[in-house]
């Protein structure tokens, strides 16, 4: 392949299930990569199951890749000169290149049975040697394949292996060779004459002329029998080339097991519904075998396309650390300015995820308290219960919380508490401190002991925002209405 041909790369999952996070770094990878190269990303969608597709699903991966901001050049609902996008509506177009490669010798018809292979295959393991398929239809004769067909047989059509090693330059394995006994003859098409993912994948990458197929390390077996398909279709005119490949390092999860579309950490839907934002979660599984510089983890999309280049991804196996991801979304909340915070925030501030009456949301107040919700939030789900005691018209009741801040003599704490305050300057966050400091020194504690059974008081919570900013934000009197509340809970 000429050095000057556009990077064409493309993205092509099954419509079966929500996304998981490895699918989406492996569309994300791809995607940079034709944004780096200023090439393109094709968009296809590989749908010939009936039995696993579905068309919710289908939505379901448009939807994941709006929200995700990788936009396609080429593919479902914007088109391009290689329609359809697809498989589904391309079959007779596989079959018509499956029988290019019958009448070229490039396949052969199987009339193995399933016990015959299931047979064959169970001696060849017993033997010690290698269990794919032996070839024993590739020279039949006229006479055996009339009477395999007097039988009643179907076949299916296998692609003729070459007798000699199949060696490619991984773009990030560097150069690797397959024996022949180790990549035997395989099927393309199935008795009923319904074609494989092993035709349909490479016949489409010809036909939409893919320089680069950027994929997972699962798929790195298949990659010499396709080379293979790929050398026979450029012989029938069907391929210009053989693209380069580049096998993307497995996803880990729990128990340094490959992560698995059943784990709960691997659906994209979960991280959309805690409220990650898509810049913190395309950084991080941008991390995921790939490294943006020695001393720096944390950067936009933009300046990750900048810097990509698949030549730098890392061929060992990466781990999936949640903390880490959500640590770095926490880094991209706080690179928001306040108000797109404040709008991002909006979906968690309202129903269902609000725990008050929306009559009750205050707008002003919720402008007011963004600034220091910002700096705490780790995902944007968190923010309903860091705010919820500005709009509730009563906090929340954890007893837990009630449990661990109500200790010693919670009562006269909370009684010189509100004397201080209602002394104090409201206006001021250092004020009302102030106050608090003073009525815990009036009963031996520190700061942190002191303000403890305050904040449960008026938050219902032992951990949230700056207490005292949110004092002032909640007004006097609703401060104070709280603590009396919290009194008369304790007694007094």
């Amino acid at each position: 392949m000429a050095n000057a041909t556009p990077v064409r790369v493309r993205f092509c999952p099954s419509p079966t299930g929500n996304p998981h996070v490895g699918l989406v770094r492996t569309a994300l990878f791809n995607w940079a990569y034709a944004r780096h190269t200023q090439g393109t990303m094709v968009f296809r969608i590989e749908d010939t199951d009936a039995a696993r597709d579905s068309e919710e699903s289908y939505n379901q991966l448009l939807d994941s890749m709006r929200w995700l901001g990788l936009d396609w050049d080429e593919g479902p609902e914007i088109g391009g000169p290689h329609e359809p996008y697809r498989q589904s509506q391309r079959m007779d177009l596989y079959k018509e290149i499956a029988q290019k490669l019958l009448d070229a010798g490039h396949a052969y018809k199987c009339y193995c049975s399933t016990e015959e292979l299931d047979a064959r295959r169970e001696a060849a393991r017993a033997a010690g040697k290698p269990s794919g398929y032996d070839g024993t239809c590739r020279a039949l004769t006229a006479d055996e394949i009339t009477a395999y067909e007097a039988e009643g047989r179907e076949p299916i059509v296998r692609f003729r292996m070459p007798d000699e090693p199949i060696t490619f330059t991984d773009l990030v394995r560097g150069e690797l060779t397959f024996t022949p006994e180790n990549v035997p003859d395989y099927g393309i098409l199935r008795a009923n004459g319904a074609p494989l993912y092993t035709l349909v994948n490479p016949v489409d990458d010809a036909l939409m002329e893919i320089t680069h197929v950027l994929r997972g390390e699962d798929l790195l077996s298949s990659t010499p029998r396709q080379v293979a398909l790929y050398k026979a279709l450029i012989d029938l005119g069907v391929a210009k080339y053989v693209p380069h490949f580049g096998h993307l390092p497995y996803v880990m999860g729990e128990g340094n097991k490959k992560l698995s579309k059943r784990d709960p950490q691997a659906s994209l839907n979960l991280y959309r519904e805690r409220g990650f934002l898509r810049e913190g979660l395309l950084n991080y599984l941008s991390l995921l075998g790939w490294s943006f510089s020695a001393d720096q983890d944390v950067f936009s999309v933009e300046e990750m396309v900048a810097a990509f280049d698949i030549a730098d991804v890392n061929a060992n196996p990466a781990r999936f650390d949640l903390k880490k991801a959500e640590a770095i979304n926490a880094d991209h909340i706080r690179r928001l300015d306040v108000k797109a915070f404040a709008e991002a925030c909006r979906p968690w501030l309202q129903a269902p995820h609000a725990t008050w009456d929306p009559a009750d949301f205050d707008e002003t107040a919720w402008q007011a308290i963004a600034p220091h919700a910002q700096t705490r939030l780790t995902v944007l789900s968190d923010i309903t219960a860091n705010v919820d005691f500005l709009f509730r018209k009563e906090p929340v009741e954890d007893e837990a919380s009630w449990t661990k801040a109500m200790k010693g003599d919670p009562v006269a704490l909370l009684t010189t508490a509100r004397e201080k305050l209602s002394g104090a300057d409201w206006s001021s966050p250092d004020s009302l401190k102030e106050a608090v400091l003073a009525a815990g020194e009036a009963h031996g504690l520190k700061l942190g002991k002191a303000q403890a059974p305050v904040r449960v008081a008026v938050t219902g919570r032992t951990v949230g925002l700056p207490l005292f900013e949110s004092l002032e934000i909640l007004g006097k009197d609703r401060t104070l209405a709280r603590i009396d509340a919290a009194l008369a809970k304790l007694g007094a």
